[in-house]
Protein backbone atom coordinates (compact mmCIF):
# COMPACT_ATOMS: atom_id res chain seq x y z
CA UNK A 1 0.00 0.00 0.00
CA UNK A 2 1.17 3.33 -1.13
CA UNK A 3 2.62 4.78 2.19
CA UNK A 4 3.05 8.61 1.44
CA UNK A 5 0.19 9.63 3.55
CA UNK A 6 2.86 8.50 6.14
CA UNK A 7 5.74 10.61 4.93
CA UNK A 8 2.91 13.77 4.90
CA UNK A 9 2.13 12.88 8.47
CA UNK A 10 5.77 13.20 9.38
CA UNK A 11 6.11 16.72 7.35
CA UNK A 12 2.90 17.82 9.31
CA UNK A 13 3.94 16.79 12.28
CA UNK A 14 7.65 18.16 12.02
CA UNK A 15 6.27 21.74 11.24
CA UNK A 16 3.32 21.99 14.07
CA UNK A 17 4.64 20.00 17.19
CA UNK A 18 5.59 22.29 19.93
CA UNK A 19 6.61 21.02 22.40
CA UNK A 20 9.87 22.94 22.88
CA UNK A 21 10.99 20.92 26.01
CA UNK A 22 10.62 17.38 25.00
CA UNK A 23 11.70 18.08 21.52
CA UNK A 24 15.25 20.02 22.92
CA UNK A 25 15.95 16.79 25.39
CA UNK A 26 16.52 14.45 22.19
CA UNK A 27 20.35 13.98 21.27
CA UNK A 28 21.16 15.95 18.71
CA UNK A 29 18.91 18.64 18.32
CA UNK A 30 20.25 22.18 18.33
CA UNK A 31 18.74 24.78 19.51
CA UNK A 32 18.27 27.81 17.93
CA UNK A 33 19.28 31.32 19.03
CA UNK A 34 15.73 33.30 19.35
CA UNK A 35 17.78 36.76 20.09
CA UNK A 36 19.98 37.75 17.62
CA UNK A 37 22.14 41.00 15.92
CA UNK A 38 20.64 41.99 12.93
CA UNK A 39 22.58 43.52 10.22
CA UNK A 40 21.98 47.15 11.40
CA UNK A 41 23.02 46.42 14.80
CA UNK A 42 19.07 45.92 16.28
CA UNK A 43 18.22 43.13 18.16
CA UNK A 44 15.58 41.20 16.62
CA UNK A 45 13.64 38.18 18.11
CA UNK A 46 12.91 34.55 15.50
CA UNK A 47 9.47 33.35 15.95
CA UNK A 48 9.52 30.27 18.69
CA UNK A 49 7.99 28.40 15.50
CA UNK A 50 12.04 28.30 14.71
CA UNK A 51 12.46 25.75 17.12
CA UNK A 52 10.57 22.71 15.84
CA UNK A 53 11.48 19.84 13.74
CA UNK A 54 11.29 21.14 10.58
CA UNK A 55 13.95 23.74 11.11
CA UNK A 56 16.62 21.11 12.35
CA UNK A 57 18.65 20.15 9.77
CA UNK A 58 18.84 16.19 10.89
CA UNK A 59 15.04 16.42 10.38
CA UNK A 60 14.40 12.80 9.78
CA UNK A 61 16.52 11.49 12.37
CA UNK A 62 15.31 13.52 15.05
CA UNK A 63 12.00 12.74 14.55
CA UNK A 64 12.77 8.45 14.58
CA UNK A 65 14.58 9.32 17.97
CA UNK A 66 11.28 10.79 19.09
CA UNK A 67 9.24 8.28 18.12
CA UNK A 68 11.25 5.32 19.54
CA UNK A 69 10.36 7.67 22.52
CA UNK A 70 6.74 7.17 22.39
CA UNK A 71 4.15 6.25 24.45
CA UNK A 72 0.59 7.43 24.88
CA UNK A 73 0.26 8.91 28.30
CA UNK A 74 -3.30 10.89 27.40
CA UNK A 75 -6.16 10.42 29.33
CA UNK A 76 -7.85 6.99 28.36
CA UNK A 77 -11.65 7.44 30.17
CA UNK A 78 -14.13 8.00 27.91
CA UNK A 79 -16.44 10.02 29.99
CA UNK A 80 -16.56 11.79 33.21
CA UNK A 81 -19.90 11.98 35.89
CA UNK A 82 -21.62 14.97 35.11
CA UNK A 83 -22.96 16.52 38.70
CA UNK A 84 -26.44 17.29 39.19
CA UNK A 85 -25.90 21.43 39.35
CA UNK A 86 -24.20 20.58 36.24
CA UNK A 87 -27.22 19.17 34.43
CA UNK A 88 -29.08 21.37 36.11
CA UNK A 89 -27.37 24.17 34.18
CA UNK A 90 -27.28 22.76 31.28
CA UNK A 91 -30.89 23.27 30.75
CA UNK A 92 -30.89 26.73 30.35
CA UNK A 93 -27.44 27.36 27.95
CA UNK A 94 -27.66 27.29 24.51
CA UNK A 95 -24.63 25.45 23.57
CA UNK A 96 -24.03 21.88 25.99
CA UNK A 97 -22.18 18.73 24.25
CA UNK A 98 -25.75 17.12 23.90
CA UNK A 99 -27.49 19.73 21.75
CA UNK A 100 -24.60 20.38 19.15
CA UNK A 101 -24.29 17.12 19.38
CA UNK A 102 -27.73 16.44 17.68
CA UNK A 103 -27.44 19.26 14.75
CA UNK A 104 -23.67 18.01 13.91
CA UNK A 105 -24.43 14.43 13.30
CA UNK A 106 -27.52 15.53 11.32
CA UNK A 107 -24.97 17.44 9.00
CA UNK A 108 -23.09 13.90 8.20
CA UNK A 109 -25.58 11.63 7.60
CA UNK A 110 -25.03 10.30 11.26
CA UNK A 111 -28.08 9.54 14.22
CA UNK A 112 -26.34 8.87 17.43
CA UNK A 113 -27.03 5.00 17.16
CA UNK A 114 -25.02 4.66 13.93
CA UNK A 115 -21.99 7.07 15.53
CA UNK A 116 -22.01 4.87 18.67
CA UNK A 117 -21.73 1.89 16.96
CA UNK A 118 -18.25 2.78 15.69
CA UNK A 119 -16.86 3.82 18.93
CA UNK A 120 -15.25 1.64 21.57
CA UNK A 121 -17.72 2.41 24.21
CA UNK A 122 -20.11 0.47 26.31
CA UNK A 123 -23.53 1.61 24.79
CA UNK A 124 -24.96 2.30 27.95
CA UNK A 125 -22.42 4.92 28.77
CA UNK A 126 -22.34 6.61 24.79
CA UNK A 127 -26.11 6.49 25.52
CA UNK A 128 -25.29 8.34 28.89
CA UNK A 129 -23.13 10.61 27.45
CA UNK A 130 -25.80 11.77 24.27
CA UNK A 131 -28.45 11.99 27.05
CA UNK A 132 -26.20 15.00 29.00
CA UNK A 133 -25.93 12.30 32.16
CA UNK A 134 -22.27 11.89 31.37
CA UNK A 135 -19.66 14.25 29.97
CA UNK A 136 -17.46 12.91 26.83
CA UNK A 137 -13.34 13.24 27.56
CA UNK A 138 -11.48 14.91 24.63
CA UNK A 139 -10.09 10.99 23.71
CA UNK A 140 -14.12 10.47 23.12
CA UNK A 141 -15.13 13.55 21.06
CA UNK A 142 -11.47 13.10 18.97
CA UNK A 143 -12.68 9.43 17.92
CA UNK A 144 -16.41 10.60 17.19
CA UNK A 145 -14.80 13.26 14.51
CA UNK A 146 -12.90 10.59 12.98
CA UNK A 147 -15.15 7.64 12.73
CA UNK A 148 -18.06 10.28 11.36
CA UNK A 149 -15.86 12.36 9.06
CA UNK A 150 -16.26 15.51 10.46
CA UNK A 151 -14.92 18.68 9.12
CA UNK A 152 -12.10 20.48 11.51
CA UNK A 153 -14.65 23.10 11.88
CA UNK A 154 -17.29 20.65 13.68
CA UNK A 155 -14.75 18.94 16.29
CA UNK A 156 -13.53 22.38 17.35
CA UNK A 157 -17.32 23.49 17.60
CA UNK A 158 -17.84 19.60 19.70
CA UNK A 159 -14.73 20.48 21.57
CA UNK A 160 -15.49 23.90 22.71
CA UNK A 161 -18.29 22.96 24.29
CA UNK A 162 -16.74 20.34 26.38
CA UNK A 163 -13.97 23.03 27.22
CA UNK A 164 -11.34 21.27 25.43
CA UNK A 165 -8.85 22.62 22.07
CA UNK A 166 -6.51 20.65 19.87
CA UNK A 167 -3.27 21.41 21.65
CA UNK A 168 0.09 21.84 19.00
CA UNK A 169 2.06 20.35 22.22
CA UNK A 170 0.28 17.36 22.77
CA UNK A 171 1.35 14.19 19.95
CA UNK A 172 -2.30 12.86 20.04
CA UNK A 173 -3.66 16.52 18.56
CA UNK A 174 -1.16 16.86 16.21
CA UNK A 175 -1.90 13.50 14.52
CA UNK A 176 -5.33 14.12 14.56
CA UNK A 177 -5.27 17.66 13.32
CA UNK A 178 -3.82 16.12 10.34
CA UNK A 179 -6.26 13.62 9.72
CA UNK A 180 -9.07 15.86 10.25
CA UNK A 181 -7.50 18.42 7.66
CA UNK A 182 -6.06 16.29 4.91
CA UNK A 183 -9.95 14.32 5.27
CA UNK A 184 -7.87 10.96 5.97
CA UNK A 185 -10.72 8.89 6.76
CA UNK A 186 -9.97 5.57 5.28
CA UNK A 187 -9.34 2.91 8.12
CA UNK A 188 -6.59 1.28 7.71
CA UNK A 189 -4.85 4.64 6.49
CA UNK A 190 -5.78 6.36 9.41
CA UNK A 191 -4.73 3.39 11.94
CA UNK A 192 -1.69 3.56 10.24
CA UNK A 193 -1.44 6.91 11.09
CA UNK A 194 -2.38 6.42 14.74
CA UNK A 195 0.11 3.42 14.93
CA UNK A 196 2.98 5.12 13.64
CA UNK A 197 2.61 7.72 16.82
CA UNK A 198 1.99 4.98 19.24
CA UNK A 199 -1.51 7.03 19.53
CA UNK A 200 -3.28 3.87 21.94
CA UNK A 201 -6.38 6.29 23.53
CA UNK A 202 -8.80 7.12 20.47
CA UNK A 203 -11.78 4.75 21.12
CA UNK A 204 -12.53 3.86 17.68
CA UNK A 205 -14.04 0.53 17.17
CA UNK A 206 -11.88 -1.62 15.14
CA UNK A 207 -13.33 -4.49 12.52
Amino acid sequence: MDTRYLQALDEYFCANYSDYVRLAALEGYERPELIYIERDGNIARRDSSALRLCEQKNAQELLARFKEGLVDTDYTFNFTVASWFSRFRDLFRKHTFKKVLASTLKKYDETWESAGEKLNIEPRFWRMIVKGKLYPEKCTVLALALVCHMRTADLQSLLNVCGFELKKESVRDVVVSYLMEQKVFNAEMRDGCLSEYHITTVPIRRA
